[in-house]
Order: structure tokens, then sequence, then C-alpha cells
């Protein structure tokens, strides 16, 4: 439930005003501008497809900050999702981001410039294809054209590896690289077999394939056992009902979604980010239902990032 109308959170509200003000007054005269009027804080969170979670999520919490803070102007940023946002978050080029835990290892997980606000849902990893046609086990991906995710995605990250432990690399698959839009857009024009995406239920593009053709989601359960052997233990199971998609219940390989952000944020601001992700919960399942599974106890597992220490503050008064 949110807490914004009470005077608990007026009060950080001007604290944070005064911060900001402070902050931002500091960087105009360290740049010989003194008497310049100040620019609102430049929030970007770089999230994925238009079709996707990450952008609804990002949309509702952009919404979120820029009404509850003062002098923030926070935007989204449309990406191939989560291995190019952890790169944006570590270059500046972004102050927050959405990534899957499996990307971290193979990017920045020890660099003190990405810390984490929190685990804020998992995302299961659908492999998608027609009803009628011939993909009913990851094995008869063999020879076929695939779509294993856009390049610098968690998506093409994660189906890579599977394709690795089920012996399906190399040239075994007819590999492409599209994003979610352009993968559905390709199965139902018969140019790719199969498609792999990874995302938080619903993904409202593989939602709205499935209204419109028959679809058939694969069964991914056997692999996950071997690819927490491989690549470590952020793979887990998790069921894909049959009342999310309309199609036949499957259960399939998942993984941690982390919020990340820059070190360099001031720590009360990343505070109050924290505080507005964790009392718009309601707010923000209205965007997206993967939203609402956050908790403060669960959000705190964010490993092997460590939690920004603005973050940390926030959790450790509300004591999940």
């Amino acid at each position: 439930m949110r807490r914004t109308s009470s005077r608990r959170p007026r009060r950080h509200r001007a604290r944070l005003a005064a911060l900001l003000t402070v902050l931002l007054t500091a960087s105009a005269s360290s740049a010989g501008c003194q008497d310049a009027p100040t620019e609102p804080m430049l929030i970007r969170i770089a999230t994925g497809s238009t079709t996707a979670v990450y952008y609804a999520f990002g949309q509702s919490l952009a919404a979120i900050l820029n009404r509850e803070l003062p002098d923030v102007d926070a935007r989204v940023v449309v990406t191939a999702a989560s291995a190019e946002n952890v790169q944006l978050v570590e270059s500046g080029r972004a102050e927050l981001g959405f990534t899957q835990a499996d990307v971290l290892p193979t990017s920045t997980a020890g660099s003190s410039s990405v810390q984490a606000v929190a685990r804020v849902y998992d995302d299961q990893l659908h492999l998608v294809t027609t009803a009628g046609g011939p993909v009913r086990t990851l094995d008869d991906l063999r020879g076929r054209r695939v779509s294993v995710g856009a390049p610098r995605s968690g998506t093409e990250i994660t189906a890579t590896r599977l394709l690795e432990v089920a012996r399906l690399d190399g040239d075994a698959v007819r590999r492409t690289r599209l994003g979610l839009d352009d993968s559905v857009t390709a199965l139902r024009s018969g140019q790719i077999d199969a498609f792999f995406f990874s995302g938080g239920l619903p993904v409202w593009g593989i939602e709205n394939l499935a209204r419109q053709r028959a679809t058939r989601i694969v069964d991914l359960s056997e692999w996950t056992e071997q690819l927490s052997s491989c690549y470590g233990q952020v793979y887990v199971s998790r069921d894909i009902p049959r009342s999310v998609y309309g199609v036949d219940a499957v259960t399939t390989v998942a993984d941690p979604n982390y919020l990340i952000v820059s070190a360099s944020l001031p720590e009360p601001l990343v505070r109050e980010v924290t505080r507005l992700l964790m009392d718009g919960r309601a707010e923000l399942a209205a965007a997206h239902p993967a939203a609402g599974r956050m908790s403060p106890r669960s959000a705190i597992v964010t490993a092997p990032l460590t939690l920004h220490p603005g973050a940390a503050a926030w959790y450790r008064e509300a004591k999940p």
C-alpha cells in the first residue's frame, strides 16, 4: 500500500527537495553558472522492447518518480534489454535499468559503478512456435530457423546457454537475432520456425500472438538443472499456466530480474527511489502484473550485485 499521503513521506520529499537543490546548485556553481537556473536531475531508465515487461514497468516507474520527486526528470529509454541496459548504466548513459541476473557474470557483476536497487520479479524463458508446427521439444529446433533474441539482450544470453547445454550449439540451429516484435512478425510470416524470449508473465507481444493464431510454448523444465550446474544457481523452474496465454501449461527456465542503478547517484535520491518502488507496487502492478510480485523481503536478494547504500538504508528502516 502506498504511503505518499502520510506526513512521513512528505517530510522525506521536503528533505529530498532541499538535497537536490543543494546538489544542482553546487553543480551549476562548479561549472561557473551560479546565477543560471538549475536544470532537473535527469533519470534515464533503460528498459527494453515496447511490448515487453521492462518498458511497461519503466514507464510506470518514471511516472511515479516525476510525480513524487521534485527537480527530477525521469525518462524511459527503449533498448535491446538486459545486457545493453547494464552497459548503459555502467557507462553513465542511464541512471537506472533492468537486467536479468544471468547477464551479470558475463559483464559487470563486480563493477563498483553498477549496484542494485531491488530484485523485482523472475523472468520466464519462452520458446514460442506455431501450434501446428513440428517444434514440440527443444531438440526439434535442430536444423530449423530460430530467433535467439536481440543482440545484447538477456534473452540471447539465456537462449545461447540453453542451446549449448542441449548440444544444439554451432550450426545445429539456424539462428537469427531478433527482438520480440520482429520475432513475432517473422514467426507469423513463416520466416522462422520458433523464437526465444525471456520476460515476466504475461509478455504482451506473446499474448497478442496467441490471441491471433494458434500458438505453442515449449516445455523447458528438464534443462533447469543442467543450466544451473554449468552457469550458476540463478536458474529455477517456473510454471507458465494455461491462464496466461490460453495455451497448454508448461514449465520453463526462469531467473531473477534486478533494477540496477549507477553507483554515482546520491544516496538520499536512491533511498527515495527505493521507497517509491516499494510503496508504488499497486500502481506498478496496474501497468504490468509482474511488477506486483515484488516485496521488500525478496527485493534485497541481489547477488552477485551489492545494494546501493541508499537502497540498503531504506530496507534497514523498513525491516523486511
